[in-house]
């Protein structure tokens, strides 16, 4: 019996897609992920007779969004699929295939926004600063660590960084992060030092006369993996005494919160994470707020409104 067709994307949709790869530069991931967005809203509309171009109303996106919220689709992935299909609906409206857009007035329904989980500055600090042994791998990973922290890179871009990527002299990354957009990061003097003398005086007894254009490399002259590097930083946390279960994109959220905190320009942050959108880049600045409202909870003395006695007499 021959399987069943696989259902097809509305054309147009196809061509909306399209426009955001070449013209958006999305990667081919965030595109798959739209595809699959907008066909669970085409099959959605077709089991209510429309069809992708037609004006659908408010109250049958609602409904659709009720029912993802109650199936097995989490909050995250509600959220990115309520942002795939506000960009899908300004494109009908700016390509005047339909009037009016049924999100417009559409109230967000609003959900606790997921902090980004950070290090605090003296863990950071607890973490990087720990003495490193005298293997070639611990005088590595200390480079990579402080590398990672001090220029907020994704754990891919690390572990993926070539050497014609490095510009020692100027203290930079040029770093090729998703949807192959380029951008210029600061490694600091910290780092810069470290990945300097890794470079000139561990790598090339790890190399052992091997070719090979990535950074940092195993014993075998390969580029170490990101799951190699997720074991040796939580080795490494566990031994300076940090509990959290800490991951490579911890070191990111902190290289973000601890700019913004110390005074940093959000625009410039950005920047540096290679975000598209900077509302991806302002989740920090909750952090950063909901810090300081635990400061302020902690240590100021008037926090429970108390009954002035004689009010009112």
């Amino acid at each position: 019996m021959a399987d069943a067709e696989a259902p097809i994307l509305d054309p147009l949709v196809e061509r909306y897609l399209r426009g955001l790869r070449v013209e958006g530069g999305l990667s081919i991931n965030t595109i798959e992920s739209y595809r699959r967005d907008l066909m669970k809203l085409q099959e959605f509309a077709a089991r209510h007779g429309l069809g992708m171009c037609d004006p659908i109303p408010p109250s049958l996106v609602t409904s659709f969004l009720a029912l993802l919220r109650r199936g097995s689709l989490g909050a995250s992935s509600v959220a990115r699929l309520l942002s795939t299909l506000r960009g899908w609906f300004r494109f009908l409206v700016r390509e005047r295939i339909v009037e009016t857009n049924p999100l417009r007035d559409l109230a967000a329904r609003r959900r606790a926004v997921a902090l980004p989980k950070t290090l605090t500055k003296q863990e950071v600090v607890r973490l990087l600063d720990m003495p490193a042994g005298s293997s070639l791998e611990e005088r590595r990973d200390r480079a990579m660590l402080e590398l990672l922290y001090a220029s907020g890179l994704r754990v891919s871009e690390l572990t993926g960084l070539d050497v014609s990527q490095l510009d020692l002299s100027g203290g930079f990354l040029r770093i090729a992060g998703k949807g192959a957009k380029e951008r210029i990061v600061p490694m600091g003097e910290a780092a810069r030092g470290l990945v300097a003398d890794y470079l000139t005086h561990v790598r090339p007894l790890l190399m052992k006369g091997r070719s090979s254009g990535k950074v940092f490399v195993s014993r075998r002259g390969r580029a170490l993996t990101r799951q190699a590097f997720w074991k040796l930083l939580r080795q490494r946390a566990r031994r300076a005494g940090i509990m959290k279960r800490i991951s490579p994109h911890m070191l990111r959220h902190s290289f973000a919160t601890h700019l913004l905190e110390g005074g940093a320009d959000l625009r410039a942050v950005q920047t540096m994470l290679g975000h598209a959108d900077i509302a991806t880049t302002q989740i920090y600045t909750y952090v950063e707020r909901s810090r300081l409202k635990q400061v302020h909870q902690r240590y100021f003395p008037r926090q429970t409104r108390k009954k002035i006695s004689g009010a009112g007499s």
